[in-house]
């Protein structure tokens, strides 16, 4: 085998306003593994600042990850890829993610078998996913929820952390009063502010709240659970297999996501892990290219929520592949992960 990656810029619909900032456009590095028969399985990360990473740090630890990859020389020989993998580089979990997904993608083209057929998954399982609103004003959050629910999004994940959030959850329901709500306040409250936003957001029929205090704060985290209207899903709190233990008495839902553990197998682990501790699983993402978010997509039989909608909030992508347009999962009826540059 052989490998190579390269960078690309691609740039948001719009903005895409979090409490923690605005995101204009993304960086991706996309990584391509070739076999000795002209098979290439494609795959990329999706770095995320707030863990540490960059497309600078990716590309830094890249040819090491590479080099582990070529030294195995066997492109089914996956757990061996994975063990390699992280012998090499411990950290940095996306750029692991981007070899892991292109290796996957390479081994299951020589099968010629869709990723989740050689996971023995069934897509027909795969929930909807939820389709996301980002911070704004609260009229124009509404035209964005009345929109996708026109398109066919059953299910919205409003951005809070703001002085204005229940004006902006009201703003939501009342353009989409028929989509399921939930919401995420990407760490910005403090444990009394999430516990009294649950009464109203409960209310208001939200289903469950994502990550509304700070990671660094466990025992708020634990606090809101044991307190909140609403059942807690731990997302920042829950990046690698151990975390899953330390949430499991602070959440009822764990948000997986493979740029946080480092790779599909890792994943799986994970949301095995998740239901040997009673908990409920979600599969999330960053904002992504299909290149990354593909092989996510092919994990989706396995888990209770679905959040895969970083691709759909992209003004130009450089690959097409598995989609969540109109919120129901559509599989290229092709091998690997059904990846192809557009």
């Amino acid at each position: 085998m052989n490998a190579e990656y390269e960078r690309l810029t691609l740039p948001v619909d719009g903005e895409f306003t979090i409490s923690r900032g605005v995101q204009t456009d993304v960086e991706a590095v996309v990584v391509r593994v070739h076999d000795d028969e002209g098979r290439t399985g494609v795959g990329a990360a999706a770095p995320s600042a707030h863990y540490g990473e960059t497309a600078d740090t990716v590309a830094a630890v890249l040819p090491a990850l590479l080099d582990a990859v070529e030294g195995v020389d066997d492109p089914l020989a996956l757990d061996r890829i994975e063990r390699r993998l992280r012998g090499t580089v411990r950290d940095n979990p996306a750029a692991r993610a981007a070899v892991s997904v292109a290796c996957h993608d390479l081994a299951t083209r020589r099968l010629d078998v869709p990723l989740y057929r050689f996971l023995g998954l069934d897509a027909g399982r795969a929930p909807p996913t939820s389709y996301t609103v980002a911070i704004d004003d609260p009229d124009a959050m509404g035209e964005t929820a009345a929109a996708a629910a026109d398109e066919g999004y059953a299910i919205l994940k409003v951005k809070l952390g703001t002085d204005r959030d229940r004006e902006r959850v009201e703003a939501v329901c009342a353009a989409a009063p028929e989509a399921t709500v939930r919401v995420d306040a990407n760490e910005a409250w403090t444990p009394h502010e999430a516990i009294t936003k649950s009464e109203w957001l409960a209310d208001l029929g939200v289903e469950f709240v994502e990550q509304p205090v700070p990671a660094e704060n466990p025992e708020g985290l634990r606090r809101v659970h044991e307190r909140s209207a609403l059942p807690v899903a731990a997302d920042e709190s829950c990046r690698t297999l151990p975390d899953v233990a330390a949430v499991a008495d602070r959440a009822a839902i764990v948000n997986l996501k493979l740029m946080k553990c480092g790779g599909v197998r890792e994943a799986v682990r994970m949301v095995h892990a998740a239901r040997a501790h009673g908990l409920e699983v979600m599969l999330g993402c960053m904002v992504e290219s299909t290149a990354s978010i593909a092989a996510a997509c092919h994990l989706a039989p396995l888990v209770d929520y679905v959040d895969l909608d970083g691709a759909l909030l992209l003004a130009a992508d450089d690959f097409e592949g598995p989609t969540y347009e109109g919120g129901t999962v559509s599989f290229p009826d092709r091998a690997g992960t059904g990846v192809r540059p557009i």
